[in-house]
């Protein structure tokens, strides 16, 4: 089966400032999902409104970062923040179901500023187990799917909790719901951990969606860099991947389409 593509229009054609313009520049580059983290400033009704326009799906959402003021990225790891991830997780559940999104990333969030990662770990830990139990119990009501995505914490940001594969699927397993699921981004995992073929292979029962971005750059993957993706994407096929893979990347050229 064909790889199923989706552009990610928080990276994607920067040059178009509102999200439904993006999406419909989608469709028109031949994406058939679009995907976007937080969409703040867009009303549900409008995305939803450009995508039937275009034809396009929308795959992939997150959970709303929390206080950048305070330098949050994602709540579900934080203690104390409990109750401020589930309000978000509702807001994102009611946009999601708006627009028709089956899937929602649940975003871990940050060590807290000034505290060392070994002194906490534990504590996140159980708050995130916590966190997405609830996630899952609140998504099944509505037919939707969570995922947690390890981000690098080598380069893109050195304070996030979740920062590898084997830390996310420890987590899972711990948290034991099926619609639960991975997210595994090649760029930060190549950066983490590196051992692509390997790692597709092991944890491609729990992932429920890929993204990609060439490294170190984080341009298309055509771009130079250390990623192989002919051979990435023949891996995928071979092994029956049948989720989207997300082009989250900062493009190079106009819109970035590696269609």
């Amino acid at each position: 089966m064909a790889l199923r593509f989706s552009a990610n229009l928080s990276w994607l054609f920067p040059e178009l400032p509102a999200l439904p313009a993006r999406l419909e520049a989608a469709a028109r580059a031949g994406f058939e999902a679009v995907e976007a983290a937080w969409p703040e400033g867009c009303p549900a009704s409008a995305l939803h409104a450009a995508a039937e326009r275009a034809g396009l799906r929308v795959v992939l959402l997150n959970t709303p970062p929390g206080d950048g003021e305070r330098g949050e990225m994602g709540l579900g790891a934080v203690p104390g923040r409990q109750d401020a991830f589930r309000q978000g997780l509702a807001a994102a559940v009611r946009y999601a179901r708006t627009v028709g999104c089956p899937r929602i990333h649940l975003m871990a969030g940050r060590v807290p500023q000034g505290v060392e990662r070994e002194a906490v770990a534990g504590e996140m830990e159980a708050t995130f187990i916590e966190n997405l139990r609830h996630a899952a119990d609140v998504l099944a009501q509505e037919d939707m799917v969570g995922l947690v995505e390890p981000i690098n914490s080598r380069i893109t940001d050195p304070r996030y909790f979740l920062n590898t594969p084997h830390q996310a699927a420890a987590i899972l397993e711990k948290v034991g719901r099926p619609n639960l699921r991975l997210q595994l981004d090649l760029f930060h995992c190549q950066i983490m951990d590196g051992n692509l073929s390997r790692n597709l292979e092991t944890y491609l029962p729990l992932i429920g969606h890929i993204q990609i971005a060439q490294v170190p750059g984080r341009h298309e993957p055509d771009s130079p860099g250390e990623l192989n993706f002919p051979y990435i994407f023949k891996l995928l096929e071979s092994l029956g991947y049948t989720g989207y893979v997300g082009c989250e990347y900062a493009p190079k050229g106009e819109g970035g389409c590696v269609l």
